[in-house]
């Protein structure tokens, strides 16, 4: 399925954290939290000014960021987990 966020929307997908720890510990599901970082899988347009000019997004497609651990909503496209959130949503991007 293709999907094109709307205006300053962006697509997310989470990135997994380890499962154990440094030392080795495993980790259930249970007591990890929600990563709060991800790889952007699609972007909006952009947002329009006053006078209607189109403002593009500063990411991009590919890019890896880290958001708010209640940025966003959650949304299940062929199967996959993603999330929709705003730009502003967005703490930074990684690399």
């Amino acid at each position: 399925m293709k999907f094109r966020p709307l205006h300053d929307r962006v697509l997310v997908k989470r990135i997994e954290e380890e499962e154990k720890t440094a030392g080795g510990i495993i980790i259930p599901d249970t007591a990890k939290e929600k990563p709060q970082e991800g790889e952007v899988v699609a972007v909006g347009a952009g947002t329009r000014d006053d006078d209607g000019k189109v403002t593009k997004l500063d990411v991009a497609v590919g890019d890896r960021i880290l958001f708010g651990k209640w940025s966003g909503s959650e949304v299940t496209l062929d199967g996959d987990e993603l999330l929709i959130m705003k730009e502003s949503d967005i703490l930074g991007i990684l690399g």
